[in-house]
């Protein structure tokens, strides 16, 4: 299966159904950015995480903005929730006895989110975990190195965990990974989702927002202004 790539705001992002990132992802190694407005507008400001996100193997629509962006640009791309292409690929490396491992959040989280996945997916073979608190970022590179985990879930927030990855990646050369933010704490228990009926409409940011109120300055203005460079990225192509 091959790449069908589009772009917006200079940046690649794959146009595959959720089924067909499942798919690509089980067959690529890598590096699985799920990319959001935020993540676009720290990349602009930073030379760095851009080169992160364009050498990415897979970059997902995982914000709503994004999935708002690119219709305003004439793609009709869905949007693909990190938590749930990572539970995707759990579910699909666990029955192919392939191994996992879990590095960020807090310790009792990790923990906690290993023992309920495990509830879910008795094949689930974890071979490496760690909490999120680590200065030493060699020292916890070369500790997975030596685990060789097929799949890596990295749980460290944004940038770090995509700059993280990327520094793994030359480790783990044939491994998948993806960063999924605050998955650890849901399949923990320790933070609930949005109601389904907020993530069909695609308000899951809105629902963390009101249950988060810090969130608001990371949201306000970026989100507003990344849908105004949109517009303005649609006026310049025509």
């Amino acid at each position: 299966m091959d790449r069908d790539l589009v772009k917006i705001l200079s940046y690649d992002v794959d146009s595959f159904t959720f089924e067909q990132a499942v798919e690509y992802a089980c067959s690529h190694s890598g590096q699985i950015v799920t990319i959001n407005p935020e993540m676009i507008a720290n990349a602009q400001k930073s030379v760095d995480f851009s080169n992160v996100i364009k050498n990415a193997e897979l970059v997902v629509a995982d914000g709503i903005g994004v999935e708002i962006g690119l219709k305003i640009l004439g793609h009709n791309v869905k949007r693909i929730p990190g938590i749930e292409l990572g539970k995707a690929l759990l579910n699909k490396f666990s029955e192919s006895g392939k191994s996992v491992a879990f590095i960020g959040a807090k310790q009792e989280v990790v923990d906690k989110a290993i023992e309920n996945l495990k509830v879910e997916i008795p094949e689930l073979n974890v071979v490496y975990s760690h909490n999120g608190y680590f200065s030493d970022d060699n020292e916890i590179l070369s500790d997975v190195e030596k685990c060789h985990p097929d799949l890596v879930l990295v749980a460290l927030g944004s940038p770090k965990q995509e700059f993280f990855i990327h520094s793994l990646n030359q480790y783990l050369p044939n491994a998948t990974m993806i960063g999924l933010g605050g998955s650890f704490d849901v399949w923990a228990g320790a933070v609930k989702r949005a109601p389904k009926i907020w993530q069909k409409f695609g308000l899951e940011w809105l629902y963390r927002t009101i249950k988060e109120p810090q969130r608001f300055k990371r949201i306000f203005p970026t989100l507003p202004l990344f849908i105004i460079k949109v517009l303005k990225e649609r006026v310049l192509n025509k």
